[in-house]
């Protein structure tokens, strides 16, 4: 009796040790380290993100205010689980690809570099967060401009021309994969008097104050549809393109069985009118990105 009242309670002892084990494994398996880049989109990425799983029951950390190399680094160097990257950036800045690649071949390209690095691109978004060619909403409207190629026409046959200023950061200006092979591509023509180099941010604000007639802006900026800018098509396809996907660790993948398809389900509500609206509300709004990400997730159910 004395020998099977001992087994019993050992086997109790060992029941309890491997219920604790299982949740101390799960446990394990539901932290997720978040990382983010340093500028609006990504505050509101990582957030909603965060948030989503969260209400999931993952242990979501999240690191934010990196650049893109030092995000990347602690991605690969096993620091971050998770984080919110472009296939431009990778392609161009990561794997230094230099041919031109559809946004497709461009994503089946960074995806197949990273799977050795032990590093999985889920479902790309149709989030596309490039250059773009903005004009003033009157504008577009009065010269009835959707297209580069159309501006391009406009610029060689209309009177006022001449009078056009196009306002771009330096970088953009002076970078040999800039300012120099868009015109080429198009067959644009500026004098120096025409382009204006100014601080990226005042792009907008000129643009919206009808002080420029051209600015380079970003497709998912929230002043783009704050400021009434309307972005032409870049029907020539100069620009690479930018797609927001979710990078993940194997490892993490692995050890969280529901967490792709979660992820890709969070990737399929993101457009660039949906993250215009969300970064609009931040940088011209005034809301924190919590409250942001909280008015997404009511509006958009997920798994």
């Amino acid at each position: 009796m004395m020998l099977r009242s001992t087994i019993k309670h050992l086997a109790g002892l060992c029941a309890i040790g491997v219920l604790c084990a299982a949740a101390s494994s799960s446990a394990f398996a539901a932290k997720i380290v978040l990382g983010a880049k340093n500028f609006t989109e990504q505050y509101v990425l990582a957030e909603v993100t965060a948030q989503y799983l969260r209400s999931r029951g993952y242990d979501v950390e999240v690191r934010s205010g990196l650049g893109s190399t030092l995000m990347r680094s602690a991605l690969e160097n096993g620091q971050f689980d998770l984080v919110w990257d472009y296939t431009g950036t990778a392609a161009l800045v990561y794997d230094k690809i230099t041919e031109k690649l559809d946004p497709e071949q461009m994503y089946q390209r960074v995806k197949a570099l990273d799977a050795p690095r032990g590093l999985v691109w889920l479902n790309a978004s149709s989030l596309n967060d490039t250059y773009a060619l903005g004009l003033p909403s009157q504008f577009a409207e009065t010269s009835g401009i959707k297209t580069v190629s159309q501006l391009a026409d406009y610029l060689k046959t209309h009177p006022a021309a001449k009078h056009v200023v196009f306002g771009m950061d330096a970088e953009f200006a002076n970078r040999p994969d800039g300012l120099k092979p868009l015109l080429d591509t198009y067959g644009m023509h500026f004098k120096r008097s025409q382009v204006k180099q100014m601080d990226p941010g005042l792009v907008y604000t000129a643009l919206h104050n009808d002080q420029l007639k051209i600015g380079l802006v970003y497709t998912t900026d929230g002043r783009v549809k704050g400021f009434g800018i309307v972005p032409l098509d870049d029907d020539k396809h100069f620009f690479p393109p930018y797609n927001a996907v979710p990078v993940v660790r194997k490892s993490a993948l692995d050890q969280n069985p529901k967490l792709a398809a979660q992820l890709n389900a969070l990737s399929a509500a993101l457009s660039n009118e949906v993250m215009q609206d969300m970064n609009k509300a931040v940088d011209l709004d005034g809301k924190p990105p919590r409250e942001v990400a909280q008015a997404f997730l009511r509006a958009h159910p997920l798994p």
